[in-house]
């Protein structure tokens, strides 16, 4: 009988050192779902301000440049901050997955599964905004170089201004016009509307593996997503592909 007694005394003491550190493991979790969520809304908020300074740069035909510069510095910030966030969430997923891998089932385990679906979608939430941001500028700053042709004679076909920004040289845009009919305003718009792009469209390319990453991982975390809504090309649109496909995750 005490040896029935010592064992189950023995027993809750075990029990009572899991569920220590079952509550130490989610606390630690939840910091980290605290954490992460603070990047996703910092990195909401730069996407704002990106938006406000394309304002800014098309306002004026040649926006100066300590503009471009916090432009480029947003950019470089938001490229940071969105790796960061994706090796967060990536670090917890490779426990989530082993943890499966060993057949465990818990409570806290499906609410980490669904603390990290919720981050997840709203991490690519935020960059698909980013991401349409991006193509907005890109058409708004390719209109201003069509317009500055048509204003010197020179009309352009959608087809042919996209394959002249393909182009590294701006020089592409004012062969074949009478240098009377263009001025010097007008180049300038043209030469900084084509960098704004070639900027862009880099920018782009340095993020699209980890857009690809992200986008494929919330697909599989969301049974009931559109399948007409999985990006094929994503919402990369770098030189050579001009595609844009959106995506839409259901929450």
């Amino acid at each position: 009988m005490q040896e029935l007694k010592h064992g189950k005394e023995t027993t809750e003491e075990e029990d009572e050192v899991a569920v220590g550190i079952d509550k130490g493991f989610m606390d630690e979790f939840f910091e980290q779902v605290e954490e992460i969520r603070g990047f996703i809304e910092s990195l909401a908020e730069k996407v704002e301000e990106v938006k406000r300074k394309h304002s800014a740069i098309l306002a004026s035909p040649n926006p100066d440049e300590k503009t471009k510069a916090e432009l480029e510095d947003l950019m470089a910030d938001i490229k940071k901050l969105a790796n960061k966030i994706r090796s967060k969430l990536k670090s917890i997923q490779q426990i989530i997955e082993q943890e499966e891998s060993q057949n465990k089932s818990s409570a806290d385990l499906r609410i980490r599964k669904t603390q990290h679906s919720t981050l997840s979608r709203k991490f690519v939430e935020v960059m698909s905004e980013y991401n349409t941001t991006q193509s907005d500028y890109r058409e708004r700053c390719k209109g201003r170089i069509q317009r500055q042709l048509e204003i010197t004679g020179r009309n352009t076909t959608n087809e042919e201004l996209e394959s002249m920004l393909e182009s590294d040289n701006p020089a592409i845009f004012t062969s074949g016009i009478i240098m009377d009919n263009i001025t010097e305003q007008a180049m300038n718009e043209i030469e900084t509307r084509h960098t704004e792009i070639i900027k862009l469209e880099n920018s782009i390319r340095e993020l699209h593996d980890m857009f690809m990453d992200m986008a494929m991982l919330v697909e599989s975390q969301v049974k009931n997503i559109d399948p007409l809504s999985v990006p094929t090309a994503l919402w990369f649109r770098p030189r050579k592909m001009h595609v844009k496909t959106d995506l839409h995750v259901q929450s």
